[in-house]
């Protein structure tokens, strides 16, 4: 997408695998960059908004399981963009999920 000139807001809540050791953002943003770019250890999670116009331009945010999600931005042209409310919206969508499901979201009780 980022070659046909698409902007991308990537969300990427897994941990780096096999096919991506360094995550999603290293694999699309090499596109981006040539400076050397490392997941820091304790925040092996991405979040990354990709500008492809005027010029080609990451705007990276590494979080961690338990990390209050911050607004990101979403280009829509040149340098317009919209500030998408993460954590909001994650919790207005938990806060109507029946019981059962929201469970399944909760951190395990300690004993």
């Amino acid at each position: 997408l980022i070659q046909q000139q698409v902007n991308l807001l990537i969300i990427d809540p897994f941990p780096p695998g096999p096919h991506d050791p360094q995550g999603v953002h290293k694999a699309i943003g090499d596109e981006f960059s040539d400076e050397p770019f490392e997941l820091p250890p304790d925040k092996p999670l991405t979040l990354a908004a990709y500008q492809v116009e005027p010029i080609k331009t990451s705007y990276v945010e590494p979080i961690a399981v338990g990390d209050r999600l911050p607004d990101m931005p979403l280009f829509l042209y040149d340098e317009h963009y919209i500030n998408v409310p993460l954590e909001e919206t994650y919790q207005a969508t938990r806060n109507v999920l029946p019981a059962e499901l929201r469970q399944l979201l909760e951190p395990p009780a300690q004993s």
